[in-house]
């Protein structure tokens, strides 16, 4: 067999294998499954329209590694179902916990306090200040 001809063949060779590979995964496939419960969560709580200050509320989400939520977002009674939104908070923060156990990730064991929610411009969002509240 000639040089030309091998070299052709070769070339064909790699051409079909790489064809035949099998593609990577999509990046939601590799998503942690908080993440994903996050979005949920922020999807159900929508834009926490508000009337009143009465209608906010918090909900804690994710979690640290000594214990105790990351941090908490502001919703809405007025268009949001609280006990589904606990449920979904639930697991979204079971599910952070397994991952930052599973991690070895260390937090600075803070304790993260509840801001609290205010309605400002019709919509809830966390009281940044205690003069907000």
């Amino acid at each position: 067999m000639n040089l030309p001809r091998l070299l052709a063949f070769a070339l064909a060779g790699i051409a079909l294998a790489s064809c035949a590979q099998t593609p990577p995964p999509p990046a939601a496939a590799t998503e942690p499954e908080s993440a994903r419960l996050g979005r949920e969560l922020r999807s159900l709580i929508g834009p926490a329209a508000c009337s009143s200050d009465a209608q906010c509320r918090t909900v804690p989400v994710g979690a640290k590694a000594c214990g105790g939520p990351a941090g908490y977002w502001a919703w809405s009674t007025k268009d949001t179902d609280g006990e589904a939104l606990k449920a979904l908070a639930a697991a979204q923060a079971a599910a952070h916990r397994r991952e930052v156990e599973a991690s070895g990730l260390r937090s600075n064991c803070a304790m993260t306090a509840d801001p609290g929610a205010v309605c400002v411009a019709g919509h809830c969002q966390l009281a940044t200040t205690p003069a907000a509240r």
